[in-house]
Formats: structure tokens, C-alpha cells, sequence
């Protein structure tokens, strides 16, 4: 719950799409034992947004080290052969997490698009010396537009492999050296369950 609103603040229908196995009732019941602990707050949105949304206080938002470092701890977990849901937002957390700049890294911007998260899944990246921000407001002229789906992403995390992402159905819209820096540069550290190249299999961070 607290990794689905580490990237801003999400409507109940939102959480309901992140968080699919959980019943309305329990999700219900969760948001309201964190709102009562502290952790999330509920607030209207201004017109023309004019809706109810959730979002984490200045304490809970103390939680995201925690919640990235139960992350990075269940990558080590032995690999299963049913595949575990990944959320838009946990697939984005591991590029924020684990994204390892270089001083001469450029600031480029990306627009990435998650096909099989729909709406929720269109994110702005922005690549710089000091690391990478994510945030839900897509830039409006990115440098390179990413078009795909959570697994092909993952998968070709810590590679160079733009023709795997592209082979798995995924499209570049511009200038494609920034997508190969980018995927290249997400190394997440012991990750199981990698492909016959040897980069991470699809499991985001807290995923």
C-alpha cells in the first residue's frame, strides 16, 4: 500500500487496479488503519481534478527506504513458477531505486508507457549526473518515448538489449540511445529469475 503512493497521491480506483488481489473491503480497511496511524491522508482535489485521493503524509513518506530495502530483500527470495503481478508504479520505483548515474550522464527525459496498466501506466523519467526522477506528469516534448509492457521492461533491465525489447513488442519513439542508457543503467542487485542473457527476470522493486 505505502509503495503504490510513494509516487504521488492515487483515488481509490487507482489502488484497486495496483493492488488487484485485495477485496475493496480490506483495502478499505487498510487505508483507514493507516489514516488513523498517521501514515496517509485522504484530501479533495481542486477542479478541475475534483476528486478524492490518498496520498501519504511527511511521516509516511519517512517509509520509502524501508519499503525499497524489503524490496531489494525479496529479490533474493527463490524464484516460483507462478508469476507474481508487478505494479506500474513498482516497476518505475526499481528505475528511481536502482538506477546508477554516471557524471558525464546528460539530462534527457523519457515519457514511458505501460500498455498493460492502461492510463495508470504513463510515467515522466528524467535522467541526471545525480540519479533518476519518476514522477506520474510525463514531460511534453521527452527526448525518447518508451511504449511497452512491465514484463519486456524488467527483462531487459542492466542490458543494452533494445532489439530483445523491441523483438518482445515493445516501441521507441525518438531518440533511442536514451532508452538504451536508461535500461542499461537499472542494475538491480541480486536479482533471481533472470533470462538466458542474464539480466533481471520480471520482479520490480516490492513487486
Amino acid at each position: 500500500m505505502v509503495r503504490e503512493l510513494l509516487l504521488g497521491p492515487k483515488r481509490f480506483t487507482d489502488l484497486q487496479q495496483a493492488l488487484p488481489t485485495a477485496s475493496p473491503n480490506a483495502l478499505s480497511d487498510r487505508l483507514r488503519e493507516l489514516a488513523d496511524a498517521g501514515v496517509v491522508r485522504r484530501r479533495q482535489l481542486p477542479p478541475p481534478g475534483n476528486v478524492r485521493v490518498y496520498e501519504l503524509t511527511a511521516w509516511g513518506r519517512g517509509l520509502e527506504p524501508i519499503v525499497v530495502a524489503l524490496g531489494t530483500w525479496a529479490l533474493a527470495a527463490p524464484p516460483t513458477a507462478e508469476q507474481l503481478f508487478v505494479s506500474a508504479d513498482s516497476a518505475m520505483l526499481t528505475i528511481r531505486t536502482y538506477f546508477v548515474p554516471t557524471p558525464e550522464q546528460p539530462e534527457v527525459t523519457l515519457r514511458i508507457e505501460l500498455r498493460d496498466h492502461g492510463p495508470a501506466g504513463v510515467f515522466g523519467v528524467r535522467l541526471t549526473s545525480a540519479g533518476a526522477e519518476v514522477t506520474h506528469e510525463p514531460p511534453e516534448e521527452p527526448h525518447a518515448v518508451l511504449i511497452t509492457t512491465t514484463d519486456a521492461l524488467l527483462a531487459v533491465f542492466g542490458s543494452d538489449d533494445l532489439a530483445g525489447l523491441v523483438a518482445a513488442g515493445a516501441a521507441i519513439i525518438g531518440d533511442p540511445e536514451v532508452v538504451r542508457r536508461l535500461v542499461a543503467a537499472v542494475r538491480v542487485p541480486g536479482a533471481t529469475g533472470q533470462s538466458s542473457n542474464g539480466t533481471p527476470g520480471p520482479r520490480g522493486t516490492g513487486g
